[in-house]
């Protein structure tokens, strides 16, 4: 690794294990809709990218009678009520966390929106080591637009070269080298190859600590 001030962790796919809770929530909403077998959304696709990417497409496709806003809100309730029952966050995250804080700033930068990035902090007691963290609602643009990266830097006050990112999905990878960081990508959610954009590419969190630490 080139030297390093700072590390910026995606949240879903890497603190916490949500891709598969998203999914659900999003069936789910489909469901009560009328549109269980027929909604057509390729879930993989949207990895790493915002609820609101995933509805525009919905609605575009299907054109259903809710507004976008009740949609949104609809699915993000139905995902937060299944987060808090379950509380995934992976397994020796913490720990890692917990070791990263002593060496580095540390930031977190999501594409969710800031309620569920609380409810996230909220568990293990990670609040205490990220006084940084960057929504997509703070940015204009959403990965694999680099916006809550930079954003990330310029609050922690470090140049984006200094800048190592943690991430699962390909448009995290993007979003990251785009900002001109090194990302160290992880395999929770695809397979390596579709994250071969990658400074990095781990299996395990040891493996993370084993190149930061």
């Amino acid at each position: 690794m080139k030297v390093i001030e700072a590390i910026i962790f995606d949240m879903d796919g890497v603190i916490v294990d949500s891709e598969p809770l998203h999914e659900r929530a999003f069936i789910e909403v489909f469901e009560e809709m009328g549109y269980g077998t027929s909604h057509g959304m390729d879930f993989p696709a949207y990895y790493g990218r915002s609820d609101k990417t995933l509805w525009l497409d919905f609605v575009s496709k299907h054109k259903p009678p809710q507004p976008l806003d009740e949609l949104m809100t609809w699915k993000q309730d139905r995902f937060l009520d299944i987060l808090r029952k379950e509380q995934p966050i992976f397994e020796s995250l913490p720990e890692l966390i917990e070791k990263l804080s002593r060496h580095y700033k540390l930031a977190l930068a999501s594409g969710s929106l800031h309620v569920v990035i609380d409810e996230v902090m909220a568990m293990k007691s990670l609040r205490q080591y990220f006084a940084t963290r960057v929504s997509v609602e703070d940015v204009p643009h959403g990965k694999p637009a680099p916006d809550v990266f930079l954003r990330a830097a310029e609050l922690l006050g470090v140049n984006s070269s200094r800048c190592c990112v943690i991430e699962d999905s390909a448009a995290g990878v993007q979003a990251a080298r785009s900002a001109g960081m090194q990302v160290i990508a992880i395999t929770n959610t695809l397979p390596a190859e579709r994250l071969a954009a990658a400074t990095h590419i781990v299996g395990t969190y040891q493996q993370i600590e084993g190149l930061l630490l």
